[in-house]
């Protein structure tokens, strides 16, 4: 995607953030705990929970915050959170998809409408954007684990898809229902990975000037200040111009 890498650097610069990272530190918590909820507590047999520490440890999770959130499901806690994707439309038509993660369907879906509203967007159906992207598994390794012939041949052994290399990292692609399999892979290859997880990859993109990029950085600003959002994606195409200038 040709706005992955950018994207990723935005999200970098936020996350240093302290208020922003206590907020994603408490969406990481979450999701350890509703992964080891739904199934082993321990993380060798627990694929989903393994990929959730992965990115908490990425991310500078404490080990201790870690292990709280792994006890906690074990206490009762996550029993009724519901997972929940909303899909629409943000500024110039850009598509958004809205993962959250709930223990009250009617008060996100309320909030969620209100913020796509107030941010120039329109909430849709179910499948009304998700046709533009493809569900994937993405690792991510920094430039330092070798140059993009060591990490696509690599890549090709672990069984991914597709390589994406430039001078800040590698970006890794497979099948969704291969991650685990492919990252396991490349972790004896290459070493630990900086992210491994699920996202949505778009397949067609929507280009975006500085006005509809402030405007788009507004709304999601806006859905990732809900506790119940726990990750935002879009199609968005920006320049290098436009980037610099956000």
């Amino acid at each position: 995607m040709a706005g992955h890498s950018k994207w990723a650097n935005i999200q970098h610069r936020k996350n240093r953030q302290d208020s922003v990272r206590s907020k994603l530190f408490s969406k990481l918590s979450k999701e350890i705990t509703v992964a080891a909820k739904m199934g082993d507590p321990d993380p060798d047999n627990n694929p989903r929970l393994r990929m959730a520490i992965k990115e908490g440890k990425s991310q500078s999770l404490p080990k201790d915050v870690i292990d709280r959130a792994i006890k906690k499901s074990q206490a009762g806690e996550g029993d009724d959170y519901e997972e929940i994707r909303y899909e629409g439309y943000g500024p110039n038509g850009v598509a958004v998809i809205v993962e959250a993660m709930t223990d009250n369907r009617n008060r996100t879906a309320s909030t969620v409408r209100s913020t796509f509203t107030k941010c120039g967007g329109n909430l849709g159906e179910t499948g009304s954007v998700g046709f533009m992207f493809d569900r994937k598994g993405e690792i991510t390794y920094p430039a330092s684990v070798g140059d993009a012939d060591t990490v696509l041949m690599a890549a090709i052994e672990a069984g991914a898809e597709d390589v994406e290399s430039t001078e800040e990292g590698h970006v890794i692609w497979c099948e969704d229902t291969s991650l685990n399999e492919v990252s396991t892979a490349l972790e004896a290859a290459l070493g630990e990975s900086d992210s491994t997880k699920l996202v949505w990859r778009p397949t067609t993109t929507t280009e975006m000037d500085l006005d509809g990029m402030q405007k788009l950085m507004r709304l999601i600003d806006a859905l990732e200040d809900d506790d119940d959002v726990q990750r935002v994606t879009t199609n968005f195409e920006a320049s290098d111009e436009v980037m610099e200038q956000l």
